[in-house]
């Protein structure tokens, strides 16, 4: 009996320490990308302030990163998704930088992230040319390697929901991408909770895999930002 005590004791003290551990490596993450985060848009009329307009137009990004969400079944974006695309387009339409880089899961025929959201763009008058759709991006961690890889990106704004932000712009530190974030929390998004504990998951994740730097599932032809974005889209 006291053997089993022994080895409980012990196994509960490896715990605390991997937990410990695992919180570490999540502060770490939030704290190394916190003070990129330049802006943050929290209502509905997509206000953002002169001064942080300028703040991002003065870092002279190559593009603006729209990275994907979810798509209903009736090919609208979630709200989510719709968030950050405004966002994104109002970055673009205010001269913050010249490009959208549309990043999102298109890995099946049935599930289309990345049209849908280069029709929205369409549809809010960016110019095809202007419109850069990454159809691999099927998770952070892809879309930001691909970003530098295939897209030949070395300064962008990244946007996305707040929570996000600090595991997009840690990746984006390690694939030698000057980064800077734009904040979309036009909305208080249903389940967010539970995404936030999903999240400390994500960013301990992504931390070992930016120290091992595996390939993304695709690569793929070169396609510079700062040509036009219409080879992208065939």
């Amino acid at each position: 009996m006291k053997i089993w005590k022994k080895v409980l004791l012990q196994l509960a003290v490896l715990v605390v320490i991997l937990a410990a551990a695992l919180l570490g490596i999540n502060q770490y993450v939030v704290s190394s990308a916190q003070g990129e985060v330049l802006c943050t848009v929290s209502d509905k009329a997509n206000t953002i302030s002169k001064t942080d307009l300028d703040r991002l137009a003065q870092k002279d990004a190559d593009c603006i990163l729209v990275l994907g969400a979810l798509v209903r079944k009736d090919g609208s974006p979630s709200y989510m998704l719709q968030d950050r695309l405004d966002v994104g387009i109002k970055l673009y339409k205010a001269g913050a930088a010249p490009k959208l880089l549309l990043s999102g899961d298109h890995g099946q025929v049935r599930y289309d992230e990345v049209n849908v959201m280069k029709e929205y763009a369409l549809e809010q008058g960016v110019p095809k040319k202007d419109i850069f759709l990454d159809h691999a991006g099927f998770s952070t961690y892809d879309s930001i390697y691909r970003a530098k890889a295939v897209f030949q990106v070395e300064k962008m704004i990244v946007v996305t929901q707040g929570y996000h932000q600090y595991r997009a712009l840690y990746g984006c530190e390690k694939m030698g991408i000057d980064a800077w974030g734009a904040a979309a929390d036009q909305t208080t998004y249903r389940g967010q909770k539970m995404r936030d504990l999903r999240e400390i998951a994500a960013r301990d994740k992504d931390f070992v895999k930016w120290m091992v730097r595996p390939e993304p599932t695709y690569l793929g032809d070169a396609i510079p930002i700062s040509g036009s974005g219409i080879k992208s889209q065939d």
